[in-house]
């Protein structure tokens, strides 16, 4: 068989990259649990202790204290701070009501459990016997702890900057899918305050182009503030390819990245 490409990751206190052995698809258990989470969650920890209290379920400790429990506590609010800062410096013309908003979504018990899914912590958990685990279906309540105390456990090992790193690197594309989603809020809406507010008029939207056949168009279009036409996006209909251009209008205005290709 093909050799795999080595899985890395980066030592948070030191800065360099280390190498892992190549992985290859093996039954559930033959991974070492705690190996397998440091290379899912890339990162390399200095006290594997605080990896293991943060896989241990109160079902699989000898007791509730030794359990992941506390662990669970810590990350919660340490989740919490870094999606605050991270969309209080991302969205300076979003109100308090729209930032909370947006957080209830990025931090809900739904969004953790899909994380740790992700990251395939469900094989890595230590249960007792009468709870599935190691690569069976768990509640989703007990995935959301799960990486709520790996946050925490990274947290106390390496520091904030490592938790933010591992929290960012889910986080920051999930941003984007909650906004082209629609999910929250809504980017015509925010920019029409913006126009109105900074330049003294509301933004109009130009097609600028379109492509496919007629049951299946596509659609290109710009945002246009007086003089100024934004970067325009592609959508599958007309109403999305507002959003985005208003999505990739307001990321100029704030000096961000342009969310969506305008070629």
């Amino acid at each position: 068989a093909p050799s795999q490409p080595a899985a890395a990751w980066r030592d948070m206190r030191t800065g360099t990259i280390e190498t892992a052995q190549p992985q290859r698809t093996v039954p559930d258990g033959a991974t070492p649990p705690i190996e397998f989470c440091q290379v899912a969650a890339n990162y390399r920890f200095n006290n594997l202790d605080l990896l293991q209290g943060a896989l241990t379920h109160a079902s699989g400790a000898n007791t509730r204290l030794s359990s992941n429990e506390r662990m669970e506590f810590l990350g919660d609010s340490i989740l919490g701070f870094v999606v605050c800062e991270e969309l209080f410096r991302r969205f300076p013309e979003y109100q308090e009501g729209d930032l909370t908003k947006m957080k209830s979504v990025l931090v809900s018990r739904r969004t953790c459990a899909r994380f740790a899914q992700e990251l395939g912590l469900e094989r890595c958990l230590i249960t007792g016997k009468g709870i599935n685990g190691r690569g069976n279906s768990l509640p989703s309540n007990m995935l959301a702890d799960v990486y709520e105390s790996l946050v925490a456990a990274i947290y106390l090992d390496g520091g904030m900057a490592a938790a933010k790193e591992f929290i960012l690197r889910q986080l920051g594309p999930e941003i984007e899918t909650v906004l082209e989603s629609g999910e929250f809020g809504n980017s015509k809406s925010l920019l029409q305050q913006i126009g109105q507010r900074d330049f003294g008029q509301a933004p109009l939207y130009v097609l600028l182009d379109e492509k496919g056949p007629d049951h299946s168009k596509c659609f290109k279009i710009a945002a246009v503030i007086g003089s100024q036409t934004y970067p325009g996006a592609w959508g599958r209909n007309k109403k999305e390819a507002e959003q985005r251009a208003a999505m990739n209008a307001l990321a100029l205005v704030q000096g961000a990245p342009l969310p969506f290709d305008h070629d």
